[in-house]
């Protein structure tokens, strides 16, 4: 198939921003360890046997709280605030949610990840997987519960669908995270077999109208969870699981 050399730019350029965004200080590659946390005082690197420490981490039921660096300096949290992540030295904290459950991040901003990380390998470019789908609201917006890689279920608000034909079937295709102008799909077809991450891909629709949203199946992804083990995915409903092969996009790492 002959591609054009503008799109071969446009996906260079956009493979050029994803792994930026991948391999920055607070991306995916350099996580040391994901902790479940909950309200009261936790000791960071504060052992003994701890070669590095952190400090102390005090959390309260309202989902503020502070951290007491080793040398004294006390970092406010509020989640609410916007200010529940933090750096001390090379380490990059933060606190996730997940529903009620809270867990502490830590990344090292010089971990060697970023660097040792294998190419990751692309099927052959189709300019006709940029589809441009129907946009069609739900008849009433609804909450959709969805697993995750660590089995624990979350509910997610659906407004709309995406509708197109692919391989001579009508698909539709449910978004549950991202935002109105850039609404993502967690999605599985029958490459998750044998050539792509085998729980899920994520894709982002883009320039979004009233009625449509544009679909390039040539920029889905891995997911976090396929770089790390310490991110959280979400499993995709049972709209977007496809009986089809999509063979565009990321392969399997």
């Amino acid at each position: 198939m002959t591609v054009s050399l503008e799109f071969q730019q446009a996906h260079a350029a956009w493979f050029e921003t994803r792994m930026a965004k991948l391999t920055a200080e607070d991306g995916w590659l350099n996580l040391l360890g994901r902790w479940w946390v909950t309200p009261g005082t936790l000791s960071i690197g504060r052992g003994a046997e701890c070669d590095v420490q952190l400090g102390r981490l005090t959390l309260k039921d309202d989902d503020t709280g502070v951290f007491e660096r080793a040398d004294g300096e006390a970092i406010p949290l509020d989640k609410a605030a916007g200010a529940f992540a933090w750096r001390v030295g090379r380490f990059l904290l933060e606190i996730t949610s997940l529903n009620e459950l809270r867990a502490l991040r830590i990344r090292d901003a010089e971990s060697e990840a970023a660097a040792q990380m294998k190419p990751i390998d692309f099927f052959p470019l189709d300019p006709a997987l940029r589809i441009t789908a129907r946009w069609e609201p739900l008849p009433e917006p609804m909450n959709l519960t969805l697993d995750t890689i660590i089995g624990v279920p979350t509910q997610v608000p659906v407004t709309h669908v995406a509708k197109f034909e692919f391989a001579g079937r009508e698909m539709a295709m449910l978004p549950t995270y991202g935002t109105a102008d850039r609404p993502q799909f967690v999605f599985r077809d029958l490459t998750s077999l044998d050539d792509t991450y085998s729980h899920m891909r994520f894709v982002f629709g883009e320039d979004v109208t009233e009625d449509s949203v544009v679909i390039d199946f040539n920029r889905a992804t891995n997911p976090p969870c396929a770089f790390t083990q310490h991110a959280v995915c979400p499993l995709p409903p049972r709209e977007n699981l496809f009986p089809v092969r999509i063979e565009v996009g990321e392969r399997r790492l």
